[in-house]
C-alpha cells in the first residue's frame, strides 16, 4: 500500500518536470531560432512479487511437482532520464530586413559575450551605436578570424556562404584587390566571414538563456563548419523556432491527464490504508 503511494507520487514528479519543458517551450514559440527540448523517462527496475512462505513445491501420495512461486512483476515507478534539446530545422519566414540572417541547415553563430563565446541560431541581429552587427541583446557577432563585424546600413550585402561585403558589391573586381603576398589576394571590399560552427556531439550543448549555447567537455571543440556541412546564409529571412503549437498543447493535455491519473492513485491508496487501520484493525 504505502510502495504505491511512493510509486504514483514519482509519476507525479516525473509529470510536473514534463509540463515544465512543454510549458517553456510554447512560451518560446515565436524566439527567433529557438530550438524545442524533449523529455525522456526512465523506469525503476521492477520487483518480483512471489507467494510467502511457499517454495513451490506440491506433495501428493503419488509423488510431486514444482509449481512456479511468482505471482509476476510489480512497477516501482519513472524518473526523469534527462532533457535533450532536438536541433531540427525550423521554417525560414522571410522578413526583407537586411540585417536578418537564416542559417539553412545545421550549424550556429558565434558572438562574443561577456561570458566568452556563444552560439546561436537566432540570426535577428542589429546595429550598435559604433556600427557594429550584434544580437538584440548587444552581443557582437564574430568573423572567422574573431573580429568584430563593423558596417554601415544599407551597405552591405552577405552571398549564402556567410561572406559579408561593403558597398553592395558581390564579384571580385580585380581594382579592388591587394596582394597580401605571392600565393594571397585580398578583396578590398570583403568585410570577413561569418563564424559558423559545428560539434562533434551538438546534443551535449548547454542551454544559456533560450537563444545561446556553450559547450563544454561532452561537445568536442567546436570546428568551422566547410563544404557541405556549412549551412547556407539567408540574408532578409529568419529561423522560426520548431516547435509546433498544436502538438505541444495536445502533450500538454496528456501530461496533465497523466499527472491526475497519479493523483486520483495516490488518493485512493491513502482511502485503502485508512480502511485498513479504522475498520481491519478495530475488528481484530
Amino acid at each position: 500500500m504505502i510502495r504505491g503511494i511512493f510509486t504514483s507520487a514519482a509519476g507525479m514528479t516525473v509529470m510536473q518536470e514534463k509540463l515544465d519543458i512543454i510549458s517553456n517551450n510554447l512560451a518560446n514559440v515565436n524566439l527567433t531560432g529557438y530550438k524545442k527540448d524533449m523529455a525522456v523517462m526512465k523506469a525503476f527496475p521492477d520487483i518480483q512479487v512471489r507467494r510467502q512462505d511457499d517454495d513451490g513445491l506440491v506433495v501428493f501420495p503419488l509423488g510431486s511437482y514444482d509449481r512456479m512461486p511468482f505471482v509476476g512483476r510489480l512497477g516501482t515507478g519513472v524518473e526523469l532520464n534527462e532533457s535533450y534539446t532536438v536541433y531540427e530545422q525550423g521554417n525560414l519566414v522571410e522578413t526583407s530586413n537586411q540585417f536578418d540572417f537564416a542559417l539553412d541547415g545545421r550549424g550556429f553563430i558565434a558572438v562574443e559575450t561577456e561570458k566568452g563565446e556563444r552560439y546561436t541560431r537566432n540570426g535577428s541581429f542589429t546595429l550598435d551605436k559604433e556600427g557594429y552587427l550584434v544580437t538584440k541583446d548587444g552581443f557582437k557577432v564574430l568573423t572567422e578570424e574573431g573580429s568584430y563585424i563593423q558596417i554601415k546600413k544599407n551597405n552591405f550585402v552577405i552571398d549564402k556562404n556567410g561572406n559579408i561585403y561593403q558597398n553592395n558589391e558581390y564579384a571580385l573586381d580585380p581594382n579592388r584587390l591587394v596582394q597580401i603576398d605571392e600565393n594571397e589576394w585580398r578583396d578590398t571590399a570583403l568585410m570577413g566571414r561569418l563564424k559558423i560552427v559545428r560539434f562533434p556531439r551538438e546534443r551535449e550543448l548547454r542551454r544559456e538563456g533560450n537563444s545561446l549555447f556553450y559547450e563544454d567537455e561532452f561537445t568536442g571543440n567546436n570546428y568551422i563548419a566547410e563544404g557541405e556541412e556549412r549551412p547556407k546564409i539567408i540574408q532578409g529571412f529568419i529561423e522560426a523556432a520548431n516547435v509546433n503549437p498544436v502538438s505541444e498543447m495536445v502533450h500538454m493535455i496528456e501530461v496533465q491527464r497523466a499527472y491526475e491519473a497519479n493523483q486520483k492513485s495516490i488518493q485512493n491508496h491513502d482511502q485503502n490504508l485508512g480502511r485498513i487501520i479504522n475498520e481491519v484493525g478495530v475488528y481484530r
